[in-house]
């Protein structure tokens, strides 16, 4: 799946419409993401995210949460204390 756009640092919209906030631990991953970036939609059981977005050339992953959905502050709080 393609990107549609990524105007903003942490959101990203696909092609099918679909929206997603990126993890804030993970917005450097994204930061090279262009329009023909190939990437996968997958369904993750994590402790702060529902999916993760996959870039297809190498397998990198960026934790995502539907857009309008909120972040669990204190275990978002902990994983970037830890880094």
């Amino acid at each position: 799946m393609k990107i549609k756009s990524h105007s903003e640092s942490h959101i990203v919209e696909l092609e099918n419409g679909s929206q997603w906030q990126i993890f804030p631990g993970d917005l450097d991953v994204t930061i090279g993401w262009k329009s023909e970036t190939d990437l996968k939609l997958i369904r993750i059981y994590d402790e702060v995210s529902s999916h993760a977005l996959v870039r297809s050339a190498d397998n990198e992953r960026v934790r995502v949460l539907p857009v309008g959905e909120r972040w669990p502050i204190k275990e978002v709080r902990m994983i970037l204390r830890e880094g």
